[in-house]
């Protein structure tokens, strides 16, 4: 490969169908989707790219079934505990974008403590959208741009009011499970970014589709509103 993109991004899609095609709970599936969380990581890593965001949950997501939500909760918090170790041996470093405040205080208190355990890690930056939607993010600068009575700002300026300034721009963005859609999801930053979509639903979704992906993106030529 000539090019490897230095962040990716990821909506992780089709968990529930993945188990409702099976016949199983949709929880089965998002157990067995973390399986290609892990996948995903290990391939970042091992090729050199420095920056990957996962779509891990939405601020739509908040109105999905109680029993769900709190399923998920529980997840998120024992794939901490598992994973941040493992992480922080690999020097993968844990951040979060999204708005935390909609976050339970037992959850924030933990993923303060994997942020803090993987501080130092510079191999590769991991970054989950938790409790995160485009829209409320570009909402939530322009508040506090408004809060600072601001009355111009370069786009280059606008970056320091989104939830994560120093989180580079997606190079490629990734959608698995079939749908052709953003979702909300990091509106500001993939302006330019290469777009991938696949039918293969996320527990599916592994090493050697991921590799192919890449390998097409290596291929292709951006231009950025130049000419070749």
């Amino acid at each position: 490969m000539s090019r490897i993109p230095l962040h990716v991004a990821i909506i992780m899609d089709g968990n529930g169908r993945w188990a409702k095609e099976r016949n199983l709970p949709r929880y089965i599936g998002h157990r067995v989707g973390s399986e290609s969380v892990r996948d995903v990581i290990e391939v970042s890593r091992e090729i050199g790219i420095k920056y990957l965001t996962l779509y891990t949950f939405s601020t739509e997501n908040w109105q999905r079934p109680k029993e769900e939500v709190e399923f998920l909760m529980r997840l998120f918090m024992r794939l901490i505990d598992e994973e941040i170790p493992i992480l922080k041996n690999k020097g993968v470093r844990f951040d979060l974008t999204g708005d935390e405040e909609l976050i339970p205080d037992f959850l924030r208190e933990k993923i303060e403590w994997a942020r803090e355990e993987t501080s130092n890690c510079k191999d590769l930056h991991l970054y989950l959208a938790f409790s995160y939607g485009g829209r409320r993010e570009i909402i939530h600068g322009i508040n506090k741009l408004l809060k600072e009575k601001k009355s111009h700002i370069t786009e280059k300026e606008f970056r320091n009011y989104l939830y994560r300034p120093s989180m580079p721009d997606p190079d490629m963005l990734i959608r698995t499970g079939g749908e052709k859609r953003i979702s909300n999801f990091l509106l500001w930053q993939i302006a330019y970014a290469e777009l991938f979509f696949t039918q293969t639903l996320w527990p599916d979704f592994r090493r050697e589709e991921y590799l192919k992906m890449i390998e097409e993106f290596s291929q292709r030529e951006r231009r950025f509103g130049r000419v070749s």
